[in-house]
């Protein structure tokens, strides 16, 4: 089982002050569904301005993030807000990750 990571540890991952400052903005859990953790892995759907969700996991051993949005930023907010809730320790721990991201650690 990998520790899980401090606020502090996350935020450090951020590529510049704007992405860790957005990050906290979409850190809510009222923002997420579908949220899980692996030992492995960090996933979610993160409510966006258009009509589908984001989808954003975090392969926790590389770390390695992938979402949906159109950031050219890695990792994106979202990806950091997901981390930072996970960190405070309010995404469920699951069996196993949802079938996206099964195929994406898989690749």
């Amino acid at each position: 089982m990998i520790e899980r990571w401090n606020r502090d540890q996350v935020l450090a991952l951020a590529p510049d002050a704007p992405s860790r400052k957005a990050a906290q903005g979409v850190s809510s859990p009222g923002k997420w569904s579908g949220a899980g953790a692996t030992a492995e892995a960090v996933w979610g759907e993160c409510a966006g301005s258009g009509s589908k969700p984001y989808r954003a996991c975090v392969d926790l051993s590389e770390p390695a993030y992938r979402c949906s949005c159109p950031s050219r930023k890695f990792p994106c907010k979202h990806a950091l807000g997901l981390l930072l809730l996970w960190s405070a320790d309010a995404v469920p721990t699951a069996e196993e990750p949802a079938d996206w991201v099964g195929e994406w650690l898989d690749q």
